[in-house]
């Protein structure tokens, strides 16, 4: 059955290579999805661009596992040598946009799922969530349907981890920052300079350490990125405008840093937003240990993806490899897919069943 899954898998993939599928774009990777799980008997549900399904004998008494990876894609860059929208097989390696990000991964999760489906007494429900827009952390890919797909317990979450364990992953808060002062001329004693206000908060975003330190991130790094001041020579600036870069850790929430934040510094601080969470599990959770005992390593990721949506404990786990996404002739190995299918499937039997 497996066997069979993996080439189903393999075509599937190479569907959706040939269908544009950029952000906000889904609607027609939506289709085919859709379209390959009614084909398996699988009711399925959408909202806009997101399709997600349950496992045959869903028991609304048992805690639900979520299976969850992306169609959408990033636009080719300008590198590119081959046709992107060409799902090309050469040498055992799979080409195409999306192919490793995150196409390898959410066939094998949706293989996985196929493989669970009709099972009945498990111990968990599975639900699988194939979601929009994640390459622009958009509002209407997994955070539109976490609502309506019901209660969770956890979530496998597939990105390109070459099947290793990302039991943590940071956050991102970018903050908009304004030093007020006073306007006057660069001859006389007038003015309050506002770029001499911002250095000040500047210096300490560079010197400032949070107390709690992440086991897997150490601490949080604050960088400034973008710094705007004055108009002309001889004038007092009134303002100074900055941006900080936060990578938030599992250590701390993002609202707990910014009122740390908040009273450390004298500017007025104005976060873009609070979504992009930092999110961790814990490495004594069933299905971290499932993965231990299979041979895995655990590692903390610093790449940003749909965990930071979920506020329940999620593993980011996937077939290829994270320096490949948003590269130019973007590929996967086919034994990869196979990889990923036959460890998604190991990792889950020992939760579901054992």
């Amino acid at each position: 059955m497996i066997e069979k899954l993996v080439q189903d898998s393999t075509s599937l993939l190479r569907d959706l290579i040939r269908i544009p599928s950029f952000s906000r774009e889904e609607n027609r990777t939506g289709d085919t999805i859709e379209r390959f799980l009614q084909q398996r008997g699988v009711r399925t549900y959408r909202k806009m661009n997101n399709v997600w399904a349950y496992n045959k004998f869903f028991d609304p008494a048992k805690p639900t596992i979520l299976l969850n990876s992306h169609h959408d894609t990033v636009k080719p860059n300008t590198g590119y040598t081959r046709n992107p929208f060409s799902p090309d097989i050469e040498d055992g390696i799979l080409y195409g946009l999306g192919s490793n990000d995150a196409g390898g991964c959410l066939v094998s999760l949706i293989a996985a799922f196929l493989y669970f489906y009709s099972q009945q007494g498990l111990k968990y429900n599975l639900c699988i969530a194939a979601t929009a827009e994640e390459e622009i952390s958009g509002i209407n890919g997994l955070e539109l349907i976490v609502p309506d797909i019901g209660s969770l317990d956890f979530a496998i979450v597939g990105e390109p981890t070459l099947m290793q364990l990302a039991v943590a992953e940071r956050g991102l808060m970018v903050l908009d920052c304004v030093a007020h002062g006073q306007a006057g001329h660069a001859a006389r004693e007038e003015g309050d300079n506002a770029i001499y206000k911002a250095l000040r908060d500047i210096e300490w975003f560079i010197t400032y350490r949070f107390p709690r330190e992440s086991e897997e991130f150490g601490p949080i790094k604050m960088s400034v990125t973008v710094i705007h001041a004055g108009s002309q020579h001889n004038v007092i600036p009134a303002t100074c405008e900055f941006v900080v870069d936060i990578r938030v850790t599992d250590a701390y929430r993002n609202e707990e840093v910014l009122d740390i934040i908040r009273r450390h510094v004298t500017c007025d601080v104005k976060p873009r937003s609070l979504r992009l969470k930092p999110s961790s599990i814990p490495k004594d959770h069933p299905i971290v240990q499932a993965g231990l005992a299979l041979g895995r390593t655990t590692y903390g990721s610093p790449t940003t993806s749909d965990q930071a949506l979920l506020d329940i404990p999620s593993l980011k786990l996937g077939p290829g490899d994270s320096a490949r996404s948003h590269m130019a002739d973007e590929f996967i190995y086919l034994n990869e897919i196979d990889e990923g299918i036959h460890l998604y499937i190991a990792i889950l039997n020992k939760v579901v069943n054992g």
